[in-house]
C-alpha cells in the first residue's frame, strides 16, 4: 500500500456526486504520465486546460456540469480513468519490487533533492537534475518501491525567460499560487497544518510542508512563507538556486533539517536515505544530532547515520559542486548543532574539499565521507568521479547511469506503435522479462514509423509557430514578418534540435564556427536543413547569456534567417515537443565534462537520431548504428583546437551521412535507411536508458545494501550493554 500522508481539508471542489473522483484524480500527478486522463480534464473546459495544463483551475471554474453529465462518452471515459486509477493505487503486488523483494524494505527509501521536474505547471525545477528527480519518482510509483520524496516548495520557482530583441535573456520570477496547484497541506496529529522547527541564530523558523502526490509515491515540498515566520525568513524558500550564498545555505539547512523532522513528525521511518546531489547534505548532520541526543558517542552516530545513507553525484567537475563558507557554516548552522552535540568543527572537518581548503566547506565531500554508497549517473562520470574523489571516498564510485520515464516522454503516435507491438511502456520491467520486446519494433512497417514521426514533427511545427509569432510580436515585428511565421519549423526539412541549459561547456555555438559553410547547409534548394534551439541560462552565468545572445542574433542574420530559431523560456512542455518532433537531436560538449545527459534518451525514444560527443551516455548508448559520434574519445588540450576539430567533423557528418541519408528517398517518398536508424535508435534506448532499468540498479545496488547496513547497525545498537 502508498504510503499515507494525512492532509488538512482542503477546501473541497464543486463536483456533482457524479464526478467526486475527480477530486482524487486531479490531486494526484498521475495524469501527468496518463494521456487518457489529460484527455479527460481537457473535454470540461479545452480553453482553461490549455490556458492552465492543471486540472485544479479547470475545476475550480466549472459551474455548470449539466453538460457534462449528459455527455455519455465523457462519462464512460471518466470511470474507466476513474477505475484504472483506483486499482493503480490499490496495491502494487503484480509490480516490479513486490515481486522480486517483497519485504525486503522495513519502510521506505527517503529520497532528497533540490528541484523536482513532474510537469510544467509546478514550476520547481530548473532542468536536467529536476526532470531526473521527477521522473525518478514516477518510475518508483509504476514498481511499487516504497519511496518518499522530499523537495522545497518554491512560491516563485525557477525563473521565466524572455529574449528580448538584441538577444538579452531577461528574468521574471512567477507567483505559484498553492491553491491553483495539485498540492495538499499536511496535518499534524490534531489534523493542523504541520509545521516542523528549524533553528537559527536568535530565531527559530517555522517550516510548512505540503504533499504533491506522484502516483503511489508522497513528495513532501518544505515552505518557509507561512504566517509563523518573521518576514525576513519567509523567502528563504521562495526562489530556486538563488543568487544570494547565506540565503542559499538557508535553504539547504531547511531542506534537509526540516525534510528529517518533516518525516519523523509524520512518523514515516525510511529504510534507507537517497541523497540526490550535495544539497541536502545536512540531513546527515540532523541524523547526526539524533544518535547523539539519544546517547550514542559522535563518531558511533557519524557510522550509524552513514551505514543507511547513499548518496549521487551528478557533476563531473570540482567546480560543479556546492561550497560555503566556513565560517558563514560556523555562524549559521553552528549553534544548533553544537547546542545538539555535535561539534561543527568535525562537521566542518568532514567537508573539507579535495583542495584541502579549510575556508572551504564543500557538500559533495562531506556527503561522500558521510554515506555507504555513491554513485555516478554514467560508466564514463564514473571513471572521472573515481579519479576526481578516491581520496575522499576510500571506495569505487559506483556508474548507474541515468534514465528517463518512457511514459512521460513518448508522443502520441509513437506509444500508439508501441502498444501495437505490446510493450507497454508503463511496464517496461515486465515485458522485458516476457521477451526481448525492443526486438518486435521490427513488426512496425516503416510506413507506420515514418508516418508516427511525421505527425509528431507536424505538433512540433505548429507548437513553434505559436512560440515564435508570440515572441516576434513582442519585438514589434512587422504583421508580414508574423505571417512568414506560419511556414516556420516546415515539417519536411531535416531539423535538428538542441536543448538544454546554456553553460559554455555545452558550446551551443559550435555549429556557428564556419557559418558560410553552414548556410550553405541550410539554405540548399534540394536538401534543407533547420535548427531549434532552446534553453535558459542562469541569471548569474553571464558567458551562458552571451551564447544565447550570439545564438539569437545569427537566427536573425541575413545568412540564416529561416533556418535557425530559438525558442525561449524552455520548459519541460517545451522540451516534449522538441524531443518528439526533431529528426536529429544534436549534443556537443567538452568530453567529458557532460555527466550523463538525459535529453538524447527521451529523443531517442521517439525515433531521433542523435549525433552527439562519445560523452555521458551516449558515450556507452552509442552502437555504431543507431546514430552518429562527433569526434572521437581522445581530447586535446587545446581547447580551442578542440572545438574546430569538432566542429569540422560535425560539418562532415552532415555533408556526407546525415543530410543524404534524411533525402534519399524511394518511389514512396520513405528515407529507408533513415527510418532503419530511428528503429536502431529506439530500440537501443527503451530498455537500456529507462527509469525502470536505473530504478532496478539503485535497488539492488545501494537501497537493499543499505537497508541490510541499518538494519545491522540497529541490532548491535540494540545488543549493546547499556551505560
Amino acid at each position: 500500500m502508498p504510503i499515507e500522508i494525512p492532509t488538512v481539508r482542503t477546501a473541497p471542489l464543486r463536483l456533482p456526486a457524479q464526478l467526486q473522483g475527480l477530486q482524487r484524480l486531479a490531486y494526484n500527478l498521475y495524469w501527468t504520465w496518463h494521456p487518457g486522463l489529460r484527455i479527460v480534464f481537457s473535454r470540461i473546459d479545452r480553453a482553461a486546460w490549455q490556458r492552465h495544463r492543471n486540472p485544479i483551475p479547470v475545476l475550480q471554474a466549472q459551474r455548470d456540469w449539466s453538460s457534462i453529465l449528459d455527455d455519455v462518452d465523457f462519462m464512460v471515459e471518466y470511470r474507466e480513468q476513474l477505475e484504472r486509477f483506483d486499482a493503480y493505487m490499490a496495491n502494487g503486488h503484480g509490480q516490479w519490487f513486490q515481486r522480486n523483494h517483497g519485504e525486503e524494505l522495513s519502510g521506505p527509501v527517503a529520497y532528497f533533492c533540490a528541484e523536482f521536474g513532474l510537469h510544467e505547471s509546478l514550476g520547481i525545477y530548473s532542468g536536467g537534475l529536476g526532470v531526473l528527480a521527477g521522473d525518478h519518482c514516477k518510475a518508483a510509483s509504476d514498481m511499487a518501491l516504497p519511496f518518499v520524496a522530499v523537495g522545497l516548495f518554491y512560491r516563485h520557482g525557477y525563473f521565466r525567460q524572455t529574449i528580448d530583441a538584441d538577444g538579452h535573456q531577461e528574468h521574471a520570477y512567477p507567483d505559484l499560487d498553492p491553491d491553483r496547484l495539485p498540492l495538499m497541506r499536511v496535518a499534524d496529529e490534531s489534523g493542523d497544518p504541520l509545521t516542523v522547527p528549524v533553528e537559527l541564530p536568535g530565531r527559530t523558523v517555522h517550516v510548512g510542508v505540503w504533499l504533491a502526490q506522484v502516483g503511489r509515491v508522497p513528495l513532501l515540498l518544505l515552505d518557509t512563507d507561512i504566517p509563523e515566520n518573521d518576514e525576513r525568513d519567509r523567502p528563504i524558500t521562495h526562489i530556486l538556486y538563488v543568487r544570494g550564498r547565506e540565503m542559499r545555505l538557508h535553504q539547504e539547512l531547511v531542506l534537509g533539517i526540516g525534510g528529517i523532522r518533516a518525516l519523523r513528525a509524520l512518523d514515516v521511518k525510511p529504510a534507507a536515505w537517497h541523497l540526490n546531489e550535495g544539497h541536502s547534505a545536512f540531513m546527515l548532520v540532523e541524523q547526526t544530532r539524533e544518535f547523539v541526543a539519544a546517547g550514542v558517542p559522535l563518531d558511533e552516530a557519524f557510522d550509524r547515520v552513514r551505514s543507511g545513507s547513499v548518496f549521487t553525484i551528478h557533476t563531473p567537475v570540482q567546480a560543479g559542486n556546492e561550497r560555503f563558507d566556513a565560517d558563514m557554516v560556523r555562524r549559521i548552522a553552528g549553534p544548533e548543532t553544537t547546542d545538539g552535540g555535535v561539534d561543527i568543527e568535525r562537521i566542518l572537518e568532514l567537508g573539507r574539499g579535495m583542495d584541502g581548503d579549510a575556508s572551504q566547506f564543500d557538500m559533495t565531500a562531506f556527503t561522500l565521507r558521510l554515506t555507504s554508497g555513491a554513485s555516478a549517473v554514467s560508466k564514463l562520470h564514473a571513471v572521472t568521479a573515481n579519479a576526481t574523489w578516491s581520496s575522499v571516498v576510500g571506495r569505487p564510485i559506483l556508474a548507474i547511469t541515468n534514465g528517463v520515464h518512457a511514459p512521460s516522454w513518448v508522443g502520441g503516435p509513437v506509444r500508439e506503435l508501441y502498444h501495437g507491438i505490446g510493450a507497454v511502456l508503463e511496464r517496461l520491467e515486465t515485458e522485458r522479462r516476457k521477451d526481448r520486446f525492443w526486438e518486435r519494433l521490427d513488426r512496425i512497417p516503416d510506413e507506420r514509423l515514418w508516418e508516427a514521426h511525421q505527425r509528431q514533427k507536424q505538433e512540433l511545427a505548429q507548437f513553434a509557430r505559436g512560440r515564435l509569432r508570440a515572441q516576434f510580436a513582442r519585438h514589434g515585428e512587422s504583421p508580414n514578418a508574423l505571417a512568414e511565421l506560419s511556414h516556420a519549423i516546415d515539417p519536411p526539412i531535416l531539423t535538428i534540435g538542441f536543448a538544454r541549459r546554456f553553460a559554455t561547456y555545452k558550446r551551443a555555438s559550435l555549429l556557428f564556427a564556419d557559418e558560410e559553410r553552414l548556410a550553405r547547409l541550410l539554405h540548399d534548394e534540394k536538401r534543407p536543413v533547420q535548427i531549434v534551439f532552446a534553453g535558459k541560462a542562469h541569471p548569474a552565468d553571464r558567458p551562458g547569456q552571451r551564447v544565447i545572445q550570439e545564438i539569437f542574433t545569427r537566427s536573425r542574420s541575413p545568412r540564416l534567417t529561416g533556418r535557425v530559431f530559438i525558442l525561449e523560456d524552455y520548459d519541460i512542455r517545451i522540451a516534449r515537443y522538441l524531443v518528439q518532433g526533431c529528426d536529429v537531436w544534436l549534443n556537443n560538449p567538452r568530453r567529458p565534462l557532460e555527466a550523463s545527459g538525459t535529453s538524447g534518451m527521451k529523443a531517442a525514444m521517439n525515433g531521433l537520431i542523435n549525433c552527439s560527443v562519445l560523452d555521458g551516455w551516449w558515450d556507452e548508448g552509442y552502437t555504431g548504428d543507431n546514430g552518429w559520434a562527433i569526434g572521437g574519445r581522445e581530447q586535446n588540450p587545446d581547447e580551442g583546437a578542440q572545438d574546430w576539430s569538432d566542429a569540422q567533423d560535425l560539418y562532415r557528418l552532415l555533408e556526407e551521412q546525415i543530410i543524404p541519408t534524411y533525402y534519399d528517398r524511394d518511389d514512396e517518398g520513405i528515407p529507408r535507411a533513415w527510418v532503419a536508424m530511428m528503429r536502431r535508435s529506439m530500440a537501443s534506448t527503451l530498455w537500456r536508458f529507462s527509469t525502470s532499468r536505473m530504478l532496478e540498479q539503485y535497488t539492488e545496488l545501494l537501497y537493499l545494501p543499505a537497508a541490510r547496513e541499518e538494519e545491522a547497525e540497529s541490532r548491535l545498537a540494540l545488543a549493546a550493554p547499556a551505560g
